[in-house]
């Protein structure tokens, strides 16, 4: 059983920085693809960032390149959300999810998911 918990969560004020956590059990974790996704009230699930199994390829949406970075250590069966410059448009419930061995921006290529962690940013 795979579980995913995420963490970092909170209220911040535009422009300032938070840094999420998920944390995976299982032994497997550095062979698959990690990525996160947010949802926002009232709105579907979106895409945010992926990271393949040992870092070397990362994407992005549109919305948050250059503002966000996803990084991973095997070691320690963490993916990390680094985000930067937050707007109120990034308020949302943030998801880790464990994917395939390639990195993919499709939410049907993720086979476990967290429950979520809420980021909340004010103008």
């Amino acid at each position: 059983q795979v579980q995913l918990v995420e963490s970092g969560g909170g209220l911040v004020q535009a422009g300032d920085s938070l840094r999420l956590s998920c944390a995976a059990s299982g032994r497997t974790f550095s062979v698959y693809a990690m990525g996160w996704f947010r949802q926002a009230p009232g709105k579907e699930r979106e895409f945010v960032a992926t990271i393949n199994w040992n870092g070397d390829y990362v994407d992005y949406t549109d919305s948050v390149k250059g503002r966000f970075t996803i990084s991973r250590d095997n070691a320690k069966n963490t993916v990390y959300l680094q985000m930067n410059s937050l707007k109120p448009e990034d308020t949302a419930v943030y998801y880790c999810a464990r994917g395939r061995a390639n990195i993919s921006r499709y939410a049907a290529s993720y086979h476990y998911w967290g429950q979520g962690t809420q980021v909340t940013v004010s103008s």
